[in-house]
């Protein structure tokens, strides 16, 4: 517990301004990339692809799904918006991840049943 009086202002709404000025002057297509590479990262890392000698160790292929949709969503309909340079690289890293995932699956989809594929369409 901390010996706040109630005068006092948390850290947290001290620092909400700064936040919401930092965040203002980010534009929307770093605010969209960053969170893709994000959502690929994440799914490389449970795609067993985290470059590391355990990197089996943390294969989660449920939790790889869930993070490649999501990715597939937001690269799919921000890409009119993000223009094409942006989405070409998003494209590819998606697609190179979906395919690590096929790879990786002991039972693979059926073509365009895999993560992603009702946003992308069929990747082979």
């Amino acid at each position: 517990m901390t010996s706040e009086t109630s005068h006092e202002v948390p850290a947290a709404e001290r620092l909400a301004p700064q936040a919401v000025r930092d965040i203002a002057d980010v534009a929307a297509v770093e605010v969209i990339t960053t969170a893709a590479v994000h959502l690929m990262s994440a799914a490389a890392v449970k795609c067993g692809l985290a470059d590391e000698e355990n990197a089996a160790d943390h294969l989660d292929l449920d939790e790889a799904r869930k993070l490649i949709s999501a990715l597939a969503a937001l690269v799919t309909t921000a890409a009119p918006d993000i223009g094409n340079q942006h989405a070409r690289s998003l494209r590819d890293g998606l697609r190179s991840l979906q395919l690590a995932f096929r790879e990786a699956s002991i039972y693979p989809d059926a073509p365009g049943e895999g993560p992603g594929e009702k946003f992308t369409g069929a990747v082979s």
